[in-house]
């Protein structure tokens, strides 16, 4: 599968729907939803772990470890025993659309194990989205937390995490790989549409730029889980959203400061490799007009209203106060019920 099979990668609120849309418009393409196959294998044990689960994730530590020494082949049948795992996902998505062409997964949570995924699958294509970082952080609140920094700093520090991630890959990496960035992506669609298409070994389409005229339902479903925008409300690529970040922060101080704070946590080299030096992002900032009237906040979606009454009742819950021991009794009383 790996000659079939591109990933696409990219943060959350990259711009990673509208680039799986105009590829999969194109006729050798199959775009399914994120499937979230590759981040669980990545925390079996042997390579990352995660630090809480219904069993001992220490113990399963070890044990991994000693059991992949074990293996004849050892790490390398590891990996090919997880990849023929994915591969049989992969294969029956591919052949349940129909076979043929390439099939893309875009996956954000994927560049937070891009080590893993390289080893897993080193033959296959990687498309990599970066968009500007502070437009990324405004766009991931205002589409989830109502436009509340804090707070969703606090759930999520998301530049923190998928910059430097992101960054080393571009940088280190022996794969070829095809970057990509946003702001050139929706402001010269036809040459990047062209480039992918090419990197991907397939002629262009232009479909592929006016996406809106291929329907989504028979040939792809390009719709993230929890993404509370759409692209199908667009038939083409557009720059409406290149300077929204800077209006967002308008009159609002407070978000000014707290990109700043993020920004100093990032790293020089970094920064250039995303394609946003810190100089020019700092020039932004500076021009920002702090005493302006500030935008209107954002409209409350009922995802974002969703993610506020979760968050709110999240930082809320204790093991020791009266809303942690309910919760605890519900549990209790729904796994009764439904064991």
């Amino acid at each position: 599968m790996q000659d079939r099979l591109v990933f696409l990668i990219g943060s959350p609120r990259s711009g990673s729907t509208l680039l799986s849309r105009m590829l999969g418009a194109h006729s050798a393409v199959f775009a399914p939803e994120e499937p979230h196959l590759i981040t669980p294998l990545a925390y079996l044990g042997y390579y990352e772990s995660v630090e809480t689960a219904p069993y001992d994730p220490i113990i399963t530590r070890q044990a991994a470890r000693a059991l992949v020494a074990s293996l004849p082949g050892g790490e390398a049948t590891y990996l090919s025993a997880l990849r023929a795992y994915t591969d049989a996902i992969y294969r029956g998505l591919y052949e349940g659309h129909g076979g043929g062409g390439l099939i893309l997964d875009k996956t954000p949570a994927y560049a937070l194990c891009l080590d893993f995924l390289e080893r897993l699958y080193p033959e296959a294509r990687y498309v990599v989205l970066t968009r500007h970082p502070i437009a990324v952080w405004s766009s991931f609140v205002d589409s989830f937390f109502d436009g509340d920094d804090r707070i969703a700093h606090d759930h999520n520090p998301l530049l923190e995490r998928y910059v430097p991630a992101i960054a080393r890959f571009l940088r280190t990496t022996k794969i070829p790989i095809h970057h990509v960035q946003y702001e050139d992506l929706v402001r010269n669609p036809e040459d990047n549409a062209r480039a992918i298409a090419d990197y991907l070994g397939l002629g262009f389409e232009p479909a592929m730029v006016d996406y809106g005229q291929v329907p989504e339902g028979g040939r792809a479903s390009t719709r993230g889980l929890g993404d509370p925008t759409t692209v199908s409300k667009e038939s083409r690529p557009t720059t409406a959203s290149l300077a929204k970040w800077a209006r967002a922060a308008t009159g609002r101080p407070e978000r000014v400061a707290l990109y700043r704070e993020i920004l100093a946590r990032l790293t020089d080299e970094d920064l250039e490799i995303w394609g946003h030096g810190r100089e020019q992002i700092q020039r932004e900032l500076d021009a920002i007009d702090l005493e302006g009237k500030a935008a209107p906040r954002p409209r409350l979606t009922r995802y974002a209203l969703e993610r506020r009454i979760l968050v709110g009742v999240r930082r809320r819950i204790r093991p020791d106060n009266a809303l942690g021991r309910t919760l605890r009794r519900i549990r209790e009383v729904c796994d009764v019920l439904l064991r």
